[in-house]
């Protein structure tokens, strides 16, 4: 959206047409006024193609609230909820890789109540104005996600951001290793999507995804990541499962060094590995990563960094 070239039909026909018609009508009309008629074409032009442009909404040092536009059930305890933005050209403002806060007043076992906040990664984009998606599973013990399942159509959350030590560049790497589990997809799914749709301008990265959840059931969005691998030939996504059913293909039990090395790229000074998910499993694979040969992980990542954990 933010990329829409300077020869797209919605700059011809909303402003280079209207401004070359009040020139030639003012010269047609009354010659001596065709340069005031040019100098109002040049500033009702500015002025308009401002006023086109995505205009970003977030904030990183401040909360704002954002209204409840849709909730998408997706089981018993997922959700997609979409969140409208004040205008329909607005967007997040949020570079691919980047997280956003979300704050909310909890009543605590003790009666009084407490700000809460946690990190978020959208599953839209800046390409898509308007509004924003939150693919979110509720858990028993979760704050901001039995909140966020509690909200009705209507009702606002507060968000703050960008943040992150992660932003995605195309062509930043030859090769992405990818290791999700569960509600851990979101940022992958971001980075994939973004690679995709870089394609027609030149970016060629690789990614292989290890996607780790308990049971079939618990694969979030498994038919866009199968679609997105169907179309894309630079992107592949291997299932593992701790509880599979029988005649299960995949992975079975946890994310291991020798799924690592079946599944994801070997160590090169081109290749970079992302993970998301439960503290054990990322524990696990920083491990796991630098017995492979990959440089050892900090305990909080940085953009430079071959293994990052988000």
């Amino acid at each position: 959206m933010a990329d829409t070239p300077l020869t797209a039909k919605k700059y011809v026909d909303g402003i280079y047409i209207p401004a070359g018609l009040l020139v030639f009508g003012t010269f047609i009309v009354k010659k001596e006024w065709t340069p005031y008629a040019a100098l109002l074409a040049i500033l009702l032009s500015v002025w308009k193609f401002n006023n086109s442009q995505p205009k970003k909404v977030l904030k990183p040092d401040a909360f704002q609230e954002f209204e409840l536009k849709e909730k998408t059930i997706i089981s018993h305890n997922v959700a997609i909820y979409r969140f409208k933005l004040p205008t329909a050209t607005a967007i997040l403002g949020l570079p691919i890789g980047q997280h956003i806060s979300i704050g909310a007043n909890i009543e605590q076992p003790d009666g009084t109540t407490k700000e809460i906040v946690r990190s978020y990664t959208p599953i839209s984009g800046d390409h898509q104005p308007g509004y924003f998606d939150l693919l979110v599973k509720s858990y028993p013990t979760g704050n901001i996600s039995k909140h966020l399942a509690s909200l009705a159509v209507g009702q606002a959350i507060k968000v703050r951001g960008p943040k992150g030590a992660f932003v995605y560049t195309p062509n930043m790497v030859r090769h992405f290793g990818m290791v999700a589990g569960g509600t851990g997809i979101t940022p992958m799914l971001q980075v994939v999507r973004a690679i995709i749709r870089g394609r027609p301008t030149g970016d060629k990265t690789q990614v292989d995804l290890i996607f780790a959840n308990v049971s079939p059931q618990d694969i979030l969005l498994k038919e866009d990541l199968d679609q997105l691998a169907k179309e894309d030939s630079g992107f592949r996504v291997h299932y593992v499962l701790d509880k599979p059913p029988e005649g299960w293909t995949g992975g079975v039990g946890y994310v291991t060094a020798d799924m690592v090395t079946k599944w994801l790229p070997k160590a090169a000074p081109d290749v970079k590995i992302l993970l998301c998910g439960p503290p054990p499993m990322i524990s696990g694979l920083k491990k796991a990563t630098e017995s492979l040969g990959f440089q050892k992980a900090r305990p909080v990542s940085k953009l430079e960094d071959q293994v990052f954990a988000f």
